[in-house]
């Protein structure tokens, strides 16, 4: 019982950098999730995260799930002269075998839509993110400050 306990809080008590180990489905390979704090009230939150296909076959990533938000989309960025737009992405995207598809700011990502409760800066958020062949996979975001424009540390 004592050993139990003692593991328990050792592990209670691991610094954060064992909250970023890499989380593996299949060929796939994720690593370093972040999304960034958000005002209360605030009602969208974007999500990032680096998916490494390291098997033989393509997969796709078609959306997901989150606690904290009523819907989970996958969106892109993008500039058209002096205007940013953002549209929802159909169909999902693909990972080819041998290629990474890093979601982050600016670009393709994660949106988290009708929020129902703040990001607080420090925690750690988990998502489920939806893929064709790997099926549903847990993915921990690190919530950073609102600016952060990576999750690499």
């Amino acid at each position: 019982m004592l050993k139990t306990l003692t593991l328990c809080a050792l592990v209670a008590l691991a610094p954060p950098a064992f909250a970023h180990q890499p989380v593996t489905a299949g060929g796939l390979e994720l690593t370093h999730g972040f999304t960034r704090a958000t005002l209360p009230g605030a009602e969208v939150a974007g999500g990032f995260v680096t998916i490494r296909n390291t098997g033989a076959t393509a997969d796709r990533l078609t959306g997901g799930t989150a606690p904290f938000a009523r819907a989970v989309e996958l969106h892109e960025m993008s500039m058209q002269g002096d205007v940013m737009k953002m549209r929802r992405i159909e169909g999902g995207l693909e990972i080819a075998p041998g290629t990474v598809l890093e979601l982050k700011p600016g670009a393709e990502h994660i949106m988290f839509m009708g929020l129902t409760q703040p990001l607080e800066e420090g925690k750690v958020v988990d998502v489920t993110l939806t893929f064709e062949h790997a099926g549903p996979v847990v993915v921990p975001l690190h919530v950073l400050e609102p600016g952060a424009k990576t999750g690499k540390h």
